[in-house]
């Protein structure tokens, strides 16, 4: 396989990845082939921080977090992803890639407090590092921490990792005439209204300069295919 073209991604996985064909939780086996994924980009020397989501937890308890208050809803989520980092650092330990916690709320009992110098130093040192609890803020997404900790690495890039290839014209489930965009540019993204990442990720990206790529981490090799320069997912760039 080629040599990376990326030294180091941000790579942001929804907790929904995680559960597998389950209706919540995580399943063991899909953790295992993820993890898989990523270790076959560091073995080849890319550094790798990680962003996780928590819909996967959060799914079984939101019927009972109705009419909750958003900040109070907005925290039980950040602790959700908090437990996928954990599940996500045994599995990385499992097959013998280093890995260390960052979580954005303190609980010091279980990660590591986030500090960006030792979060850059641990990628110096090839570690992945998984960040949890989001920014850290209510109201904020976990694709809006992806933008944010992508720029504060000083990533090369910020891949987020779905169920799907890339960024279609259409929802390729409904349209089978649906195209895969193999490179889009920010502007266009937005003109053709296609959801990319939410709307505050989006634009700190754009505002930033930031490139993004949108791939399925479900298919075999299409990460390290991505970071090799191959034509995986859809690129999203300042300009085509």
């Amino acid at each position: 396989m080629s040599a990376p073209v990326y030294k180091r991604i941000l790579l942001k996985l929804s907790g929904e990845a995680l559960m597998g064909d389950d209706s919540y939780g995580i399943n063991r086996d899909t953790i295992a082939r993820i993890v898989g994924e990523v270790k076959s980009v560091v073995d080849m020397g890319v550094q790798v921080a990680v962003v996780i989501g928590g819909g996967n937890i959060f799914r079984g308890v939101a019927p009972g977090a109705a009419g909750m208050d958003r900040a109070t809803a907005d925290y039980m989520g950040m602790l959700a992803t908090v437990m996928n980092a954990l599940a996500l650092q045994d599995a990385f330990r499992r097959v013998g890639v280093p890995s260390r916690v960052q979580s954005a709320l303190n609980i010091e009992q279980v990660a590591e407090p986030y500090i960006r110098g030792k979060a850059l130093r641990y990628l110096e040192e090839g570690t992945v590092v998984i960040f949890g609890a989001g920014t850290g803020n209510p109201f904020f997404t976990t694709d809006t921490a992806a933008a944010l900790r992508g720029m504060e690495m000083n990533a090369d890039i910020v891949v987020k990792a779905t169920k799907v290839d890339g960024v279609y014209s259409a929802d390729p489930k409904k349209d089978p005439a649906a195209t895969r965009y193999q490179r889009l540019s920010f502007d266009e993204a937005i003109q053709k209204d296609l959801k990319v990442m939410d709307a505050t990720a989006f634009t700190l990206c754009r505002d930033q300069n930031m490139p993004l790529a949108v791939l399925s981490i479900f298919k075999t090799g299409a990460l390290a295919r991505f970071v090799t320069g191959e034509d995986e997912g859809t690129l999203v760039l300042a300009q085509c």
